[in-house]
């Protein structure tokens, strides 16, 4: 198989796939991660397989598909948590005004009681 000029015809080869353009889109059928042999021994998680594989896959979806569950229970704790603080500060300007009030109502008794004795 040379060409005319001593030159090899090009060979149709496996191609690999690289991250932009992946020989497959099916995890199924993509080799699984090896681990690098230079590395220590237990420092890298093990190899995956395919049924490790699929269980993930359908935990990814099942955990997907309650994204936006878990996202209305969040934004209704922070509601929930932003009413409780408005009711307790509400409470405490009600607390505070009648504070000041029994406070004024206290001062006008002393001064009747004070003019009541004076006279």
């Amino acid at each position: 198989m040379t060409a005319t000029c001593g030159v090899p015809a090009p060979t149709r080869s496996l191609r690999l796939g690289t991250i932009d353009r992946p020989s497959t889109h099916d995890p199924r059928n993509q080799a699984p991660m090896i681990t690098p042999t230079k590395e220590p021994v237990g420092s890298a998680t093990p190899d995956v397989t395919i049924s490790g594989a699929n269980d993930s896959r359908k935990n990814r979806t099942r955990e997907m598909q309650l994204i936006p569950e878990a996202l209305a229970r969040a934004h209704m704790h922070d509601r929930l948590r932003e009413a409780q603080e408005d009711r307790r500060s509400a409470r405490l300007l009600a607390a505070r005004r009648m504070q000041r009030r029994a406070e004024r109502a206290s001062l006008r008794a002393r001064r009747a009681l004070a003019m009541a004795v004076m006279h």
